[in-house]
């Protein structure tokens, strides 16, 4: 399916249920051993991928939902390496960050089905970023998802350091 900001909610929450369903079998057959090698010299593992991409699916909550409360919503940036660093994700064990994302994402899905369009054009500015608006942020939120599961394989599709499919 391709969607874009002006495609309706309930068409990017289904891309979005679409690609985490997909994912998460192949992000379950990493093995451990695996999850913990660095994708290339100075890269995140694929737990700190995960990792990575459980913060933004709470970033990302937060804006979803709070840009539907006014006409203009600022919000922090988000300081990945801090983030991925202070909890350190690459402790844990993958399943159970696979499960935790897998869980969150489907949430996310019913959220983002639920935005009424004419919340659509909500002006959001995050950190020192050029305003973009909530349809943006909404399909926006799905590339970078693709990004990241792209450098594990986990879309199916290969990247050069991919360990899924070694």
């Amino acid at each position: 399916m391709s969607i874009s900001d002006q495609s309706a909610f309930s068409a990017i929450a289904g891309e979005l249920l679409q690609t985490v369903d997909a994912a998460v079998v192949k992000l379950r057959s990493i093995a451990e051993a695996d999850a913990v090698r660095p994708l290339a010299p100075g890269k995140w593992s694929p737990k700190q991928v995960m990792g990575h991409l459980i913060d933004s699916a709470a970033n990302n909550h937060q804006r979803f939902v709070r840009a539907q409360q006014t006409t203009t919503l600022e919000v922090p940036g988000y300081e990945q390496d801090h983030w991925v660093n202070s909890q350190n994700h690459a402790g844990r064990g993958l399943a159970e960050l696979v499960g935790l994302w897998h869980a969150y994402n489907r949430h996310l899905t019913h959220v983002i089905a639920q935005i009424p369009e004419a919340r659509r054009n909500v002006s959001c500015r995050i950190g020192a970023n050029a305003p973009v608006t909530l349809g943006f942020l909404a399909c926006d939120y799905i590339a970078h998802l693709k990004h990241h599961l792209a450098q594990v394989r986990a879309n199916g599709k290969p990247e050069e350091g991919s360990i899924i499919g070694k």
